[in-house]
């Protein structure tokens, strides 16, 4: 048999737009474009519950339903499809999730043993024939069997199929074996779990030049990795770390892109659910695979905020041993920015955890960053601190000054610190410190409480450009 000649047209047509398979004659497809109204709620762990609700056609009696572009990190085995116009005599045998796509290299594999054109092209005229063989291997070189000899070294790209596999698709779908007893379009919602959609709370604080009071704008960053879009959906948010059995891909963490600020914006509705928080956006919005969006989540103005200066010295190993000298430790002094979330301090929302950062304007009017930190969730009612930097104008030297071992599980112990404020007003600084064992105080220069069992807090009030030097005796058994 010759070689047969067709024309570059018809061979375009012949690779790109394959005849129907008999699969496809079989199913009933649906697609994004039947559906009617999507719901996502979107968890704090790499978790989204979806709800894809379409209007499909089905016959009376048995289908095969291909509910196609669904998350390529859907569990399929938390797959629930419902009918919502006739549920009765509504029901399902079976259901599959089938996630081998179709490309040029699964195509290829497929093929193995089957019979495939292959494209030749003449040195002459460049005028291209299609030849019949049978693909003997494809791993990775290409082996080809004509009628009257072997080759290899073809390029898959001069190959060409008469039809697309049964068990390829062009994208992951879910495979349904259902009966229905009515025929006609009829309303479907699958609900499942999946990967791939995250979101994180980040805030925007700007403090007034008295520091006592500050703006608050604060957005939700979503984050769509999951394979497919969601168009106009509605969506809720979860606060709160729900228990899962089955592990979940972790992917990797998008780059913090910069902070910004929102004009007064209504905040999300909230409410209670089991014992987390559930945040409702009030408007649709449109996720993209692979997007990064904000949106919007509270505005909240003149909160009452109380600056505090905390030293806080962890260093057990200065009260341990025998040598009676010790190198002068000079600990930072840290600045805190302390609020509550109440509705009388100006806020009215259970803050989810995430990142505030923290704006004060200069003289000239300039905004400036001045640190950032992160919270956990803030519940009603609740305080948050968050931890600014280091205080440049306030520092402390620490040592210890006296060491006695009393016997082998006690001993005694006196300790210094001098705090100093360059300052021009006076400032309350917070000693914490942690003393190991079980003590107790014998003297001290300032009164002392007991912030935990291991720490022993003071309130130092500093003068302005002066020092206030901390002195304590204690006894501790180990």
């Amino acid at each position: 048999m010759m070689p047969r000649l067709i024309p570059a047209g018809a061979l375009a047509l012949w690779i790109l737009v394959p005849p129907s398979t008999a699969w496809s004659q079989e199913e009933i497809h649906t697609t994004h474009t039947d559906q009617k109204k999507v719901a996502i709620t979107i968890y704090n762990n790499d978790l989204a519950l979806i709800k894809d609700q379409r209007q499909v056609a089905l016959k009376k009696g048995h289908n095969t339903l291909a509910f196609m572009d669904v998350s390529t990190g859907i569990q399929s085995e938390t797959a629930l499809l419902r009918n919502l116009t006739h549920p009765q005599g509504f029901s399902i045998a079976e259901q599959n999730y089938e996630f081998d796509l179709l490309t040029a290299e699964a195509l290829l594999q497929k093929h193995v043993g089957q019979q495939v054109g292959v494209i030749s092209r003449h040195p002459t005229t460049g005028e291209e024939t299609i030849e019949q063989a049978i693909l003997l291997a494809a791993n990775p070189g290409v082996i080809l069997r004509f009628k009257n000899r072997i080759e290899t070294g073809i390029s898959p790209d001069r190959l060409v199929y008469q039809q697309i596999p049964q068990d390829l698709r062009e994208r992951p779908s879910l495979i349904l074996q259902l009966q229905t007893e009515v025929a006609d379009k009829q309303a479907l919602e699958l609900s499942y779990l999946t990967s791939g959609l995250n979101w994180k709370a980040d805030y925007v604080a700007q403090l007034n030049q008295t520091e006592d009071r500050f703006d608050l704008n604060g957005w939700v960053t979503l984050t769509n990795q999951s394979g497919i879009s969601y168009q106009n959906a509605h969506l809720q948010l979860v606060a709160g770390s729900v228990h899962q059995v089955t592990p979940q891909v972790h992917y990797a963490k998008r780059p913090a892109q910069e902070a910004r600020t929102f004009a007064d914006v209504p905040p999300m509705e909230e409410e209670g659910l089991l014992d987390y928080h559930l945040y409702t956006l009030d408007h649709t919005t449109t996720l993209k695979n692979n997007q990064t969006k904000q949106v919007a989540l509270l505005s909240a103005h003149n909160v009452i905020a109380q600056k505090q200066y905390e030293l806080r010295s962890h260093t057990p190993r200065l009260y341990y041993g025998h040598s009676q000298s010790f190198p002068v430790l000079k600990p930072p002094v840290m600045v805190y920015l302390h609020f509550d979330n109440t509705q009388q301090a100006g806020l009215k929302l259970p803050l989810p955890a995430g990142i505030i950062r923290v704006y004060k304007q200069d003289s000239r009017g300039n905004t400036q960053f001045v640190g950032e930190d992160r919270i956990n969730h803030v519940s009603k009612n609740a305080s948050a601190k968050l931890r600014l930097g280091q205080a440049f104008d306030i520092t402390a030297k620490k040592q210890r000054t006296e060491y006695r071992k009393l016997d082998s599980d006690s001993f005694e112990a006196t300790f210094k610190i001098e705090l100093r404020n360059g300052k021009k007003e006076s400032v309350l600084v917070k000693v914490a410190e942690f003393i190991p064992g079980d003590w107790y105080i014998i003297t001290e220069s300032h009164p002392h409480q007991r912030e935990t069992g291991n720490t022993a807090l003071w309130q130092l009030s500093i003068p302005a450009e002066g020092q206030v030097t901390l002195t304590v005796s204690f006894q501790t058994r180990t």
